[in-house]
């Protein structure tokens, strides 16, 4: 489901994958989405059965090296992510338990694709190096989602989109897993070169988004810190009630 507009707003350097190909695809599938309510399918089964086909094809295919047709199957299903969406705006069904599942089995999702990956590289693909590469992208990506998370449970904005956030990761790792496919689909020759260049581009990125929102966390809770220091009414500080405002709130 669609997560609730709740926080703060999104800044003006939102993604340009999230900002333009998301809007496109949603008006595309808002046709499918509209007769799927017809038909009396719920925006949760959406999202759970987008989340099974994602896993089923990157755990049943990635492993085995078949890197063009596990893409192929994954990418029918991660765009359940857009049509369930549309599904509760549609229907005014959108709810804080469908931000939460859909919010949570994403990071299902992304495990999958990467853990997929990394399975390959650890048996058949032989290489080491790019197994553990492909662990830390997987790390990597549910860290940069909780450092967002967990700033805004104490209060924060963490008004930062950082360099690569899923939408990146995912299009950059399907799209070079599909093309490096091509090697032992079609027989097309060194192209399978692009998945490695792949995981390292979205590590280094994933490194460089987990930095931006830590700085960027750390700069907010400093002025908040210095507000609530400032005399309020009364002469009291809401520093302690902050603190135990994030007290007992980990996310993780």
């Amino acid at each position: 489901m669609a997560p609730m507009a709740t926080g703060p707003p999104r800044p003006p350097g939102k993604a340009m994958l999230n900002k333009y190909a998301r809007a496109f695809f949603t008006r595309v599938l808002t046709p499918f989405a509209a007769l799927l309510l017809r038909l009396g399918v719920s925006p949760d089964t959406v999202t759970l059965i987008g989340t099974g086909g994602v896993m089923a094809g990157a755990l049943a295919f990635f492993p085995r090296g078949e890197f063009f047709w596990g893409t192929v199957v994954i990418t029918l299903f991660v765009f359940s992510d857009l049509v369930d969406g549309t599904m509760a705006r549609q229907s005014g069904r959108s709810s804080r338990w469908g931000a939460f599942l859909d919010s949570t089995l994403d990071r299902v999702a992304d495990a999958a694709v990467f853990g997929g990956i990394a399975l390959w590289y650890a048996g058949g693909g032989a290489n080491p190096v790019l197994c553990a590469v492909a662990i830390f992208c997987l790390a990597g990506g549910q860290v940069v989602s909780y450092t967002k998370a967990r700033g805004e449970s104490i209060g924060l904005p963490v008004n930062v989109n950082g360099l690569v956030e899923r939408a990146e990761r995912l299009v950059i790792t399907l799209v070079c897993a599909g093309l490096a496919g091509f090697e032992t689909a079609f027989g097309v020759p060194r192209i399978g070169i692009l998945l490695p260049v792949a995981l390292w581009v979205v590590a280094a990125g994933s490194l460089v988004t987990i930095l931006q929102r830590m700085v960027t966390v750390r700069r907010e809770a400093a002025e908040a810190d210095a507000a609530a220091r400032a005399p309020a009414d009364g002469g009291t500080s809401g520093r302690d009630g902050a603190a135990a405002a994030g007290q007992g709130s980990d996310a993780s």
